[in-house]
């Protein structure tokens, strides 16, 4: 599909409209107007997380079937609908991040002791957790045939360095929970390597196969790594402010599970008293947790959360600028204003 051709009053249909009482969401416009791409997707995702010995592919398939809303691919389609129609390739690559992030859901589950993802069951749960890992480890090595296949070379060895990023980004997490420590720099270093650093290969990958330039590409990378940390920041503050309904797991699952976060990073600074009851909350202790969210509440942490995903959708946005108007670029700038208001 190429977004190339003009459409009407795209804000007038996906940015500010009303309906019911409530704000258009411009990840869904995004959504439907790509939305025979990412059915094709979707069934490349479902036969690569079929493909293989059961019951590895059980709880591949379980995790997918609970859905998601699809950022990462999004992200390669509109980052390579930039420059021209959405090709073939584009839409392999699309099913190869999402692959990925799957993957790192079922090692998340694991090593979190998580009981339920997107509203149901984890794969651990119901399988246990060799094979939720080995489920995971199943998908990388789909994904990376994959890559292999229709994008060898520079895609193929940027691939490889993300996910470099991302086990490191894991394991500094991990280490957080024994040791923890509280400072801004570790927690951006966590965010950087484990979350925004498939949402640049995946804008990377797009802008590449579309045709964009080195400078494109390098812009494009840019916007994908801000979006991925404005995106791990308003995550990290729905632990506390939002609705478990809505965000696929329980309240406060981060606080309990020992994950070093910004709300909690900011709290503790403002009242080193609370490290106390964070170090009770990792134990178990519910009466602990809910007086670090009541901490987080008092201190604003949240707001001041809130404001750092403002700042990094702004440069998000500013990266951008080198990149064609066009109706593509205008979503990409859409969808990372929405994650900020999911906070609002």
């Amino acid at each position: 599909m190429s977004l190339q051709a003009p459409l009407t009053s795209l804000y007038e249909t996906a940015t500010e409209n009303r309906v019911g009482g409530h704000a258009v969401n411009r990840l869904a416009a995004a959504q439907s107007l790509l939305a025979d791409d990412l059915r094709a997707i979707d069934e490349a995702i479902r036969c690569l997380a079929g493909s293989g010995p059961r019951p590895a592919t059980d709880a591949a398939l379980h995790l997918n079937g609970g859905g998601g809303k699809r950022v990462r691919p999004i992200a390669v389609l509109l980052s390579a609908a930039c420059f021209g129609p959405i090709s073939q390739v584009a839409r392999d690559l699309a099913a190869v991040a999402e692959l990925i992030h799957l993957a790192t859901l079922l090692h998340d589950d694991v090593l979190d002791d998580a009981d339920e993802r997107r509203g149901r069951e984890t794969s651990r749960r119901v399988w246990g957790n060799a094979v939720s890992v080995l489920s995971g480890d199943l998908l990388l090595t789909h994904a990376l045939g994959e890559t292999q296949r229709v994008a060898p070379g520079e895609t193929l060895s940027d691939l490889i360095a993300t996910l470099q990023q991302l086990v490191s980004g894991e394991v500094v997490q991990l280490r957080g929970r024994r040791s923890l420590d509280v400072t801004e720099a570790i927690y951006f270093q966590i965010v950087e390597d484990k979350t925004a650093s498939l949402f640049s290969w995946a804008t990377r990958a797009g802008a590449r196969v579309g045709g964009g330039d080195s400078e494109q590409i390098a812009a494009l990378g840019r916007y994908g790594k801000h979006l991925g940390v404005a995106f791990q920041l308003v995550d990290d503050a729905l632990d506390y402010v939002g609705e478990a309904a809505a965000i696929g797991k329980g309240l406060h699952a981060d606080l309990m599970q020992g994950k070093l976060t910004l709300p909690l990073t900011i709290a503790v600074r403002k009242r080193p008293k609370a490290m106390g009851d964070v170090l009770l909350a990792r134990n178990g202790d519910e009466a602990a947790a809910l007086r670090v969210v009541g901490a987080v509440a008092e201190t604003g942490a949240c707001d001041e959360v809130r404001k750092r995903a403002q700042h990094e959708t702004g440069e998000a946005m500013a990266a951008l600028d080198t990149i064609p108007a066009g109706v593509a670029r205008d979503l990409l700038a859409a969808v990372a204003a929405d994650l900020v208001k999911r906070l609002m």
